[in-house]
This record gives C-alpha cells, structure tokens and sequence, in this order.
C-alpha cells in the first residue's frame, strides 16, 4: 500500500471512529419567564398556560398590586395590562403571544419590551367561545426611542 493510500485509509478511520463516538446535541433548556399578576386573575393564568404550551418555564408571582413592579421596569402607563413578565432582560407587558416573544429573543432589539396594552379579545388567555367576537391587536415595542408595532394579530 502506497504512504498517500495509508493516510486516506487511516483518516476514513478516523471519521467512522468519531462519528460513531459523536454524542447527539442536547435540547436546550427552556426559557424561564418571572411573571408578576394578582391571584385573582383568571386571564393572568390563562396566559401562564399559553407560555408553558409554547414550552417556556414561567415562574408567577402573585402580588396584591402591580403598580411597583410596573414602576420599577418603567412600563409606560398608557402600555400597561393587567400582567408583567420578564424575560433574559426584557419587560413582557400583558397578553404578548409566545410567537412574539421567540422573536424578540432571537432578534435582541435595542428596546425596554413588548406590551399588549388593555386586554384585547383574542388575544393569548383573553379568548372569547365566539371568535367572531375576537378583536385584531398589535404588540407594541417600547424604550428610550419610543413605542413602534412590533407585530400585528388578527382574528
């Protein structure tokens, strides 16, 4: 066998070797969201269950008032909901779909957070039986620059 024969044999070797002993990727772990809702709030919990389904980990925090928590992540008030998460650094206002909360953390903008200001009809854990009655809705970015939609919802 020829020295160049020898080394091709030798690195086929090899590859079969370290494909075989290849280990497979881990799923990566969930995303954890702090949310901040009063006890009693059915929707609250309804948007709890919509993140889990999405596969993020949600950690509630039930308190008798929001308004510090809001305070405190400067959430403005013509932006505020009935909920306050937050995730990897970021404010999660009210009922924002898990779709666009996977998009913001894959896109990373320069902003504070998403709001869905008031509680719009259709949207995650404020669905209506009659979805005839769901009401179309945008998802609001906000920071030091301003509010500008994020995305647009529609029945």
């Amino acid at each position: 066998m020829r020295r160049s024969q020898t080394l091709r044999a030798l690195l086929a070797g090899l590859g079969v070797a370290l494909t075989s002993a290849a280990v497979p990727a881990a799923e990566p772990t969930p995303v954890e969201i702090e949310v901040y809702r009063t006890p009693t709030c059915g929707c609250c919990g309804k948007w709890v269950d919509h993140l889990r389904e999405a596969g993020f980990r949600v950690a509630v925090h039930d308190l008798s008032d929001l308004s510090a928590v809001k305070a405190a992540y400067r959430v403005p008030r013509n932006l505020e909901s009935c909920h306050t998460g937050l995730v990897e650094g970021y404010v999660v206002e009210g009922h924002v779909p898990a779709s666009d909360i996977r998009r913001l953390l894959r896109e990373r903008p320069a902003i504070r957070g998403l709001a869905v200001p008031k509680m719009p009809l259709g949207s995650p854990g404020m669905e209506h039986p009659d979805p005839r009655r769901h009401e179309a809705y945008s998802v609001l970015a906000f920071g030091d620059a301003g509010v500008r939609v994020f995305s647009k919802h529609r029945p």
